[in-house]
């Protein structure tokens, strides 16, 4: 069976991995370009691309996938199905209608919930016990196309960021992929119409989400710091200097100071919320390395009484 896959970070790397494994015939392997990273700004493959490139596959980086030229080419591959997981750009109907088994996408959640960009993150932001993995019939929607599997619940722990679940979810992805592939060639799979009335949607996340309001309840804080970690992280600002937060918890108790206030809790610190105090654990000032709250008050003993914007 000859498959194009279409795929950009870590979390497709086991999908495309287990295709190559299972020997499925991988005619070619689309990716978003090289985008600049580190201080030189120099351009760095997706993993997906690096994966590939080890693999020995044909690569191939468009802009968009709206040209004809583009669908062009990937009609020339003659692919049976087309394979999507976190691609990132948007399949346009002439693209859709090549592979004569369609173009099946693993979403990392429990569709019709949380489609969209961002789901694993939004999944943790609403406090939700457990997600999972969906593989479905690409339509031209966001994420609206019949579901042909679900994984089972993957639960989602106290301590679980979208940094630390997106990998459980992509091992589940990719074997419930590999699992439903066959079966739906087969013909043995009948597509289940998503519920559009118990559908909820995830956003791109920007650099600004990541600003903490310190008058929301303590519980939210802390859901917004696993969610937005790694990316785009939570921050506050101290002495006019940017303090990321990158891990908390709630703390039982009030301190009845004003939102914001610093307060010391046992050898640590906690900030007055809302709702309640959120205990800091591990900060990072600005031009500083992260730290334990306890080594980073050793050095910033004025920090307890401060009260931090917003």
């Amino acid at each position: 069976m000859r498959v194009v896959f279409m795929g950009t970070p870590e979390f497709a790397l086991p999908t495309l991995q287990g295709l190559w494994d299972r020997g499925y015939e991988i005619p070619g392997v689309f990716t978003r370009p090289d985008k600049p990273a580190g201080r030189g700004q120099k351009p760095t493959p997706s993993p997906v691309k690096e994966l590939a490139s080890r693999l020995g596959l044909p690569v191939y980086q468009p802009t968009t996938l709206r040209r004809p030229a583009v669908a062009e080419v990937i009609r020339k591959l003659e692919p049976d199905v087309v394979v999507v997981a976190a691609y990132g750009l948007i399949l346009p109907k002439e693209v859709l209608e090549i592979p004569p088994h369609g173009c099946l996408n693993v979403h990392p959640s429990l569709l019709p919930r949380w489609r969209g960009p961002s789901p694993v993150a939004f999944a943790i932001l609403a406090g939700d016990e457990y997600t999972g993995v969906t593989v479905m019939l690409m339509d031209e929607g966001m994420d609206t196309g019949p579901i042909l599997a679900r994984s089972d619940p993957v639960p989602i722990g106290p301590d679980d960021t979208t940094g630390t679940l997106t990998p459980k979810l992509a091992q589940v992805g990719a074997a419930l992929l590999l699992e439903t592939l066959p079966r739906w060639v087969a013909g043995e799979i009948v597509p289940e119409p998503q519920d559009d009335s118990k559908a909820t949607y995830s956003r791109l996340l920007t650099k600004e989400d990541g600003a903490i309001d310190w008058g929301r309840p303590a519980e939210e804080i802390w859901r917004m710091v696993r969610a937005f970690d790694p990316w785009p992280g939570t921050f506050t600002r101290w002495q006019g200097r940017l303090l990321k937060v990158l891990a908390a918890r709630p703390e039982p108790g009030e301190s009845h100071q004003p939102v914001g206030t610093v307060i010391r809790v046992d050898s640590g610190a906690a900030v007055q919320t809302g709702r309640g105090l959120l205990r800091l654990e591990r900060v990072q000032l600005e031009g500083r390395r992260p730290v334990g709250i306890d080594e980073f008050l050793r050095g910033y003993p004025h920090f307890i009484g401060s009260r931090l914007p917003g």
